[in-house]
């Protein structure tokens, strides 16, 4: 029986984790709770891409051996990861053996495809990828993501002909066989495919040290995308094993800026492999603030750790999940962020703690938690609406509130006590069957709201869930 298959596009070790990979991470640990909410076993991949100039220069710049670099690194993300919360399955490092193995056994697969050329244009060492013509005078000679001048290159590589599978792709993305969310990358995608050069996938030796080496070519070393890209089956044990239990991928989730790689180079490869296109791609925006691109030259970068630190997990998560948007770019304040929590510690804090008094106070026995079909929930989640999933909990949420004011159970306790203990009984009911969903997105705050209101006798939490300053 196939396994839902999740994958999260895998970061450069030359820096600290940001609020992008963040995101990534959010997300695709939604999807997977959502799914095994569903019932499903899910596999769910991370990993690190630790190849590469940036990564053999900023080791250098250390002074300190490249591989202690990436060692180092590499669990700094898989501490940032547990941080969130996020439970992943395999983690892949691109210098593991069997990965770098398994990537020269896929360029072999590919040769027919790999041409080797002279190549002259402009090329982002932010990027690590190289720009047309077109593109160079569209961003008027710098990259717009990393403000820095593109550099004139020269040098012979190999290429994979991406021409020998853009009218295959093509197809499968236009009818959906390939599913871009959100539609309107999916027409940009579109647009951009008509003019995809076939691309670059090995630089020479003497300018990138720290690569695979090229099968049968010692004077050249793969380039990252042959080498990062491949890890998403790779990490299934391709080409050594047989992947059909896990692929195609049901759902990949890639920043908006290296959509064009996954929806481009990857299916090229995949199609070279003749192995079947992932399901879904799920694009996410970035994450700006007060409006702005986060740039270390305007001094506006937020470390999410910072932000972490600030309330803990469940705020963190609250936000970026309910009020960031799944697929366009959200904006962070620390204004914004504080109204976030307050709104938490009101609506939700303010119910539990309450809720949890009077039924103290009435002797009401904790309840089973109810699984109650929500189709309009499910809706959104498959449409990877996220964020509007999330509102329509905290509707429920909003409403359980309303019904404590309106209908006074510690009134109603003087005058009728079986009625105010049915009335209890029935907010207890719900507010649990709202709260087995809302663990899809807050783990650990479900897991003490169920604690609360399932123990044989209730008792409200000893400190306020989210407590005010």
């Amino acid at each position: 029986m196939k396994e839902p298959y999740i994958t999260t596009a895998i970061p450069y070790v030359n820096g600290k984790p940001h609020l992008g990979h963040a995101m990534d991470y959010l997300l695709a640990d939604t999807l997977r709770r959502y799914m095994m909410y569903c019932g499903k076993k899910v596999r769910l991949q991370a990993g690190t891409d630790e190849h590469g100039n940036k990564i053999f220069k900023k080791a250098a710049e250390q002074g300190v051996d490249i591989q202690d670099f990436v060692d180092q690194n590499a669990l700094k993300f898989q501490d940032f990861i547990h941080s969130l919360g996020v439970e992943y399955t395999d983690f892949i490092r691109t210098t593991d053996p069997d990965h770098e193995r398994r990537c020269q056994a896929i360029w072999e697969k590919l040769s027919d495809h790999i041409y080797k050329d002279k190549y002259e244009g402009w090329y982002c060492e932010g990027c690590e990828g190289y720009v047309t013509d077109k593109e160079y005078e569209d961003n008027h000679g710098e990259c717009p993501d990393h403000k820095k001048p593109y550099i004139k290159l020269s040098e012979e590589n190999y290429y994979l002909r991406i021409s020998d599978f853009k009218e295959r792709i093509r197809e499968a993305i236009e009818t959906d066989e390939l599913k871009i969310t959100p539609v309107f990358r999916k027409k940009e995608f579109l647009n951009l495919l008509k003019d995809m050069p076939d691309v670059s996938i090995s630089r020479p030796k003497e300018q990138v040290e720290w690569g695979i080496p090229v099968p049968g070519d010692d004077s050249q070393v793969m380039y990252v995308w042959i080498d990062a890209l491949s890890n998403y089956i790779t990490i299934l044990g391709y080409p050594d094993k047989d992947i059909s239990d896990y692929w195609p991928a049901h759902t990949q989730i890639v920043g908006k800026d290296i959509l064009r790689f996954h929806a481009g180079i990857w299916p090229a490869m995949l199609l070279g492999l003749d192995l079947p296109l992932s399901h879904n791609l799920l694009a996410h925006g970035f994450v700006t603030v007060n409006g702005e691109k986060m740039s270390k030259s305007i001094g506006n970068v937020v470390d999410p750790v910072e932000i972490l630190d600030k309330h803990g997990l469940t705020p963190f998560r609250y936000f970026f999940l309910r009020h960031a948007s799944t697929t366009d770019d959200a904006d962070f304040t620390w204004d914004k962020y504080e109204a976030s929590y307050n709104e938490l510690a009101n609506d939700l804090g303010n119910l539990v703690q309450r809720l949890a008094t009077l039924c103290k106070k009435n002797s009401i026995s904790g309840q089973k938690v109810e699984k109650r079909e929500n189709p309009d929930f499910d809706a959104r989640m498959e449409k990877y609406e996220f964020n509007f999933a999330f509102d329509i909990l905290w509707e429920g949420i909003a409403e359980l509130n309303k019904r404590i004011d309106a209908e006074k159970p510690w009134a109603l306790a003087k005058t009728d006590p079986e009625k105010a203990k049915e009335v209890l009984t029935k907010l207890v009911v719900d507010l649990l069957a709202i709260n087995d969903r809302l663990a899809i997105f807050l783990p650990d705050t479900a897991k003490q709201i169920a604690d609360v209101f399932t123990a044989t006798e209730i008792q409200p939490p000893a400190t306020p869930l989210f407590p005010k300053n």
